[in-house]
């Protein structure tokens, strides 16, 4: 009778086992749509450290110490970069051509739109323009910056402040908005 018993209690015990097991599913999307539905990301990154590259020549690197991944929105996913942010484009031969650098950033994904807040500062490397603002829009499409915030642009031979900036990504062929400061000018 003892031996019975083990027998029903050893095929009860699998049977719960096998039935655990294969009531689970592997269903990734409605994972991310729980997720979605919460508001959390679907991943996180400590630390991170992102090279670009483009026919094997690095184009760019992105340093941030957290970086939250919100790709599963469905109508504006994008990225997160709660604790601040450094981008570096490379484009003399591997020397650092632009460095952005911000508190905040959002990136989206779907427009190629990144906002970066706080304390955002812009070094072009080549000829030593530093653009300083408190928010900064990146069309990474266009390679061209838009702020209506305050700014302070700083050339070689001039600083420029004003409210409401638009240049390409290099700072050159800028568009200063309710300017003041020194300018140098040259008349042709």
């Amino acid at each position: 009778m003892k031996y019975i018993f083990k027998i029903i209690k050893r095929s009860a015990t699998v049977c719960l086992i096998t039935v655990v097991l294969f009531s689970c599913t592997n269903n990734t999307q409605k994972a991310r749509d729980f997720l979605a539905d919460k508001n959390l990301p679907i991943g996180k990154s400590i630390d991170a450290y992102h090279v670009y590259k483009d026919s094997g020549r690095i184009t760019s690197k992105l340093i941030t110490p957290l970086l939250l991944d919100f790709t599963n929105r469905k109508e504006h996913p994008y990225n997160e970069f709660p604790s601040g942010i450094k981008i570096v484009n490379f484009e003399n031969k591997g020397a650092d051509s632009i460095t952005i650098t911000g508190d905040y950033a959002l990136s989206y994904e779907k427009t190629s739109i990144s906002e970066i807040k706080g304390n955002v500062v812009v070094v072009n490397h080549t000829d030593q323009s530093i653009l300083e603002t408190d928010q900064l829009f990146w069309d990474q499409k266009t390679n061209y910056f838009i702020s209506e915030k305050p700014f302070k642009l700083i050339k070689q031979n001039d600083t420029i402040y004003g409210i409401g900036f638009e240049s390409k990504e290099d700072l050159t062929k800028h568009l200063a908005k309710k300017t003041t400061g020194k300018l140098e000018t040259k008349e042709d």
